[in-house]
């Protein structure tokens, strides 16, 4: 007994520094619910390596839709959120599941379709009187169907068209996330909504052209949100506010800001950090 409590006494001082430790502190995973587009761009591709060469954080990324990356923060099952539905975040804040919501970046939406265009719609200036024409048509119509920031998108212009296309044969629901939804669209000719970032990352297997771009209504913002400590006190508040910024920091900004030029000629996103909503698109 004397030998165990010798070789306890010893290692007695390495112990009680780890055990005085804050549990937080010791924890390096993050679970990060993003939209679909920021993994299908490959932005995040570049940003995360980067974040967790710079802080020994792990991050766990999980690509849903907006409104699903939501939910999950609703049920503390991630850390942090970046995502692209404006309406739906300040929900979100107004009851409580989230704090601190930046302004990162953003990009457009754009309609594209086959080059034919059967409904005629290339050039229209209007994204709801290019709708109005695929439905008077009744032209193939993808929609991703699954609450996400780019569908959330997509209904408030058939609303503004005065249209309902739910039940039309003509108007069909992936329910898949937007690189999936663009090749299904190409795949059978149809017409779909999208962001510019994603399309232009898959656009040399689709085969489906830009229709309508330049709409004040297609401008497409990403914030990012930490989910409330307050509400759920096992999530990484800590992981999740140096992920947060991180994204608004010059370093994430610079990479956003040439994300794409390489390859595309123009970026994919941009940087917004320390900008006022209202001042965008203009």
């Amino acid at each position: 007994m004397k030998k165990y409590s010798f070789i306890w006494l010893i290692c007695l001082p390495f112990i009680i520094p780890f055990l005085l430790i804050p549990a937080g502190a010791q924890q390096k995973n993050i679970i990060l619910a993003t939209t679909t587009s920021t993994q299908d761009s490959g932005l995040l591709d570049v940003l995360i390596p980067i974040f967790e060469k710079k802080t020994g954080y792990f991050v766990k990324t999980i690509a849903v839709g907006s409104g699903q990356a939501m939910a999950m923060g609703q049920k503390g099952e991630a850390d942090v959120l970046l995502v692209h539905s404006p309406d739906a975040e300040k929900k979100f804040i107004a009851e409580g599941h989230g704090i601190n919501r930046r302004l990162i970046m953003h990009n457009d939406y754009i309609i594209v379709g086959p080059s034919n265009d059967p409904s005629k719609i290339k050039g229209l200036k209007s994204s709801s009187e290019a709708f109005k024409k695929i439905s008077s048509e009744k032209t193939l119509f993808m929609s991703r169907g699954d609450n996400s920031g780019t569908n959330s998108k997509e209904k408030a212009i058939w609303k503004i068209a005065g249209i309902n296309p739910e039940g039309e044969k003509w108007y069909q629901q992936t329910g898949l996330g937007m690189g999936q939804t663009l090749n299904v669209a190409a795949e059978k000719k149809g017409y779909t909504l999208t962001d510019r970032g994603t399309y232009l990352a898959l656009k040399k297997n689709l085969g489906l052209d830009i229709l309508v771009a330049g709409d004040a209504i297609l401008l497409n913002i990403y914030h990012v949100i930490e989910v409330n400590p307050n509400k759920w006190p096992k999530v990484n508040a800590a992981g999740a506010k140096a992920f947060a910024d991180f994204m608004v920091s010059r370093e994430a900004q610079e990479v956003i800001k040439t994300f794409g030029v390489d390859k595309f000629g123009s970026p994919l996103f941009f940087p917004d950090a320390g900008k006022k909503e209202e001042e965008l698109g203009k």
